[in-house]
């Protein structure tokens, strides 16, 4: 029997959580703090977290990374609220295997969770990752179709991406990737690496913000027996497993100046030395880089040696955000709803003209991530053969309701002088905006309802708790002004 630990700080959730997935064949059990977490996580070793991204004493984040310090091959669902997806996308950057949000549907919880546990761990090797923003393998061919899992997209940008990788994938120069997180840079990488001299070869991708500062040498480098307290065997480095064949480094921005300092020798001289080792390891391998910020940037405000910047900047690739490429939206959705079909047995054909114009117009924060995670509860929600707006999480299915992207009607020219606001004045401005907009909406559900919160709540698609919580926090932050 799996045994799993609920983390949250909400004792009713809690309870909620541990008595559902007791009566669905889970050892379930629960705590309700970070540090009560650590200490199940030590004594019980739970197969699976299910983690709320809120605690009172430490982040989700912060949590995840020391559960990835003490057993790194421990699978981690994130809980979180839409509004907090942006950082639940970074978290899956730190390890996490997903992330449902808010309102909780059973079936979504369930899946997800099997899905995790189904999933073979690497052993000792927490920041190798084995899937993409899309799938699990990589496409040789250029257009929409490839195989089972990648596919790449046919907006003019990815056809100018295209022709840039078949012209640098021959060569051995080192590649940096620019992009969002989950925007498939790690598909791009995978890319240059099939077109290139190496393609038999391995294919290693790093995510370095999900290395701790104390793990980062021996995962990159390896180590030998006795280097350290716990270094009970002889390890092989990711670098080393590489040989022959292409390093991915993922947000290589995020390493220690320690760490880059090592890795300067390695990009100058091609060698590599364990932790706790006395002899130097040759190495022939490719190195591509990526991150979502410029490393010249990084270099000039003192986060990245310039020197290494140098030698990885031979050439570079811009991958845009999915909002910049509307005509690849809906091929990654259909494809994401083939992929979930075969997953759930379902046989659901597509989606409906008014899904089709949410996608379209919604600004998606997270990229392809995002798109695949919203497709695979959609799915997992329709019961018909159309995919309908109903099944979209709320914050999407009146994004242009609440959106502010909208450019401002035009007004006259002012000739007074106005005075600068506090960027603190601005951001109470925006976010009592933002509130009050949502508020209308809700508002007006409620009229239509003629005020029966039960009846409201089902308009707008969410549950009755969620309908409370957003009235209460739009009444507790006025009566906070």
């Amino acid at each position: 029997m799996d045994k799993v630990l609920v983390v949250d700080d909400d004792n009713d959730m809690c309870l909620l959580l541990v008595r559902f997935l007791t009566r669905n064949g889970f050892d379930a059990s629960s705590a309700n703090s970070g540090r009560a977490a650590l200490d199940a996580v030590r004594k019980n070793t739970p197969n699976l977290l299910l983690l709320d991204f809120k605690l009172d004493d430490m982040t989700g984040a912060e949590l995840l990374l020391k559960v990835k310090q003490i057993h790194s091959g421990m699978p981690v669902i994130v809980i979180t609220g839409y509004s907090d997806v942006k950082s639940a996308v970074e978290v899956m950057k730190l390890g996490a295997f997903d992330y449902v949000t808010k309102p909780l549907y059973p079936d979504e919880i369930l899946l997800t969770i099997k899905n995790a546990l189904a999933q073979e761990p690497e052993p000792d090797s927490p920041g190798i990752i084995g899937k993409s923003a899309v799938g699990t393998k990589s496409s040789m061919s250029h257009g929409p179709a490839s195989d089972d899992n990648y596919i790449i997209g046919n907006a003019p940008e990815v056809a100018q991406i295209m022709k840039q990788i078949a012209l640098v994938a021959p060569t051995n120069y080192s590649v940096i990737i620019y992009g969002e997180s989950g925007s498939g840079k790690e598909v791009i990488a995978r890319q240059i690496h099939l077109k290139s001299r190496r393609a038999d070869k391995p294919f290693i991708a790093i995510d370095c913000g999900a290395l701790s500062k104390e793990l980062a040498a021996s995962e990159l480098f390896g180590h030998e027996k006795g280097a350290f307290t716990g270094a009970l065997t002889q390890k092989m480095g990711s670098l080393e497993l590489a040989n022959g064949g292409t390093i991915f480094l993922d947000e290589i921005s995020n390493l220690s100046y320690e760490i880059q300092v090592s890795l300067l020798r390695v990009v100058q001289e091609r060698k590599i030395r364990r932790v706790g080792g006395v002899k130097d390891i040759d190495l022939d391998l490719r190195i591509v880089v990526a991150g979502n910020e410029r490393l010249w940037d990084a270099a000039r405000a003192g986060r990245f040696r310039e020197d290494l910047y140098h030698r990885f900047n031979e050439f570079s690739i811009e991958v845009p955000a999915l909002r910049d490429r509307k005509a690849d939206i809906m091929l990654f959705s259909k494809h994401f709803l083939d992929l979930t079909n075969a997953e759930l047995g379902k046989k659901v054909k597509g989606f409906t003209k008014e899904v089709e114009e949410i996608f379209k117009s919604y600004v998606w924060y997270g990229n392809l991530r995002e798109l695949k995670n919203v497709v695979k509860r959609a799915v997992l929600l329709t019961d018909g053969e159309w995919v309908e707006a109903k099944t979209l999480p709320f914050e999407i299915s009146n994004y242009n309701k609440l959106s502010f992207d909208k450019p401002p009607t035009p007004q006259p020219a002012r000739t007074t002088t106005v005075r600068a606001e506090s960027l603190e004045n601005l951001e109470t401005k925006y976010r009592t905006a933002n509130l009050d907009a949502e508020y209308l909406i809700i508002l007006d559900a409620l009229k239509q309802a003629d005020y029966n919160k039960s009846k409201a709540a089902a308009l707008l698609n969410i549950d009755r708790k969620t309908l409370y919580n957003k009235m209460k926090q739009y009444k507790e932050f006025n009566s906070g002004k």
